[in-house]
């Protein structure tokens, strides 16, 4: 967990020493594992997320966010929304792994009066910021929450996660243009570049490269990097914390669906995920396989 400083995590900005790369994947690999149980508890669900985005939110959660697990509330925290609100699983399972939710909780995953419903729900959840379902809400709310603090001379980062499929909302470009027109420093967007959405291939639906020229000409520090790569992961997630620019982050993070469970992976649709009752217990073996070396389920 990141130390609960002003300023910021202490780890060395230029590369993470191996020994905290190995911490990293360990993380990763029990959030990858915690989805699982979530989603053998309801039988499907946006598991191929939640694979894919581990290492991004392994990173944002153990190295880049100061937070307080016996406080998620506390007003010097970091704030980190989910936009595209069909991850929670993949968030809950972070949370888990933060120490702000109890493992325990994990089998009432969708369950009535669950803290973790399928869709993530502020009203509910420790921990969440935002109530997400609606697509394309996520960079608008976030950059209301990062103008409130600067107000409040508060400086916690604002790190909003969303989807490629958010794209395609005109109200995700407004809140761009906003952003860049209040230099607002301490948000940090996370784009999830899957290429995935409900109707297909998202580049298909509306394409949206050159992403990151299009984020630059919006006025923000862009990079893009493989989401899946932790070392290259926490490269960008210091160097946006450390930019000099008075200017909004964005990192663009591409990702393989199904990460760490090779049957999934290949699956040509697996935006949402239904699992036959034998494939849940592959999957976990499949994932326990490339354990970490001193990763414990």
């Amino acid at each position: 967990m990141a130390l609960t400083t002003e300023s910021g995590p202490t780890a060395a900005l230029a590369e993470a020493p191996h020994p905290a790369l190995a911490t990293l994947a360990r993380h990763a690999w029990r959030i990858r594992r915690f989805a699982l149980r979530m989603g053998e508890v309801q039988g499907q669900g946006y598991i191929g997320q939640a694979l894919g985005l581990a290492d991004v939110l392994a990173v944002a959660f153990r190295h880049a966010m100061n937070v307080r697990p016996d406080d998620p509330r506390w007003e010097g925290r970091d704030r980190f929304l989910l936009s595209h609100g069909h991850y929670a699983i993949a968030y809950y399972a972070a949370l888990i792994e933060a120490g702000i939710l109890s493992e325990a909780e994990l089998e009432t995953y969708g369950a009535d009066d669950s803290r973790l419903p399928m869709s993530g729900m502020a009203t509910y959840t420790p921990g969440m910021e935002m109530s997400g379902g609606s697509l394309g809400q996520g960079l608008s709310i976030a950059v209301g929450m990062a103008l409130g603090l600067r107000q409040k001379r508060n400086p916690a980062r604002v790190y909003n996660s969303m989807s490629d499929g958010e794209l395609d909302e005109g109200a995700t470009w407004e809140a761009a243009l906003s952003a860049a027109h209040y230099r607002l420093d301490r948000l940090i967007v996370l784009v999830d570049v899957n290429r995935q959405q409900a109707d297909g291939d998202s580049r298909r639906i509306l394409g949206f490269e050159p992403l990151e020229e299009k984020w630059r000409a919006f006025g923000w520090y862009a990079q893009r990097v493989d989401g899946n790569d932790l070392a290259a992961l926490t490269r960008a997630f210091d160097r946006a914390a450390s930019h000099d620019e008075p200017v909004p982050r964005v990192i663009l993070c591409d990702t393989l669906m199904g990460k760490g469970v090779p049957f999934l992976e290949a699956r040509e649709k697996n935006h949402f995920i239904r699992v036959e009752p034998g494939e849940w217990q592959l999957a976990i073996d499949a994932l326990d396989a490339a354990r970490p070396e001193g990763a414990q389920p």
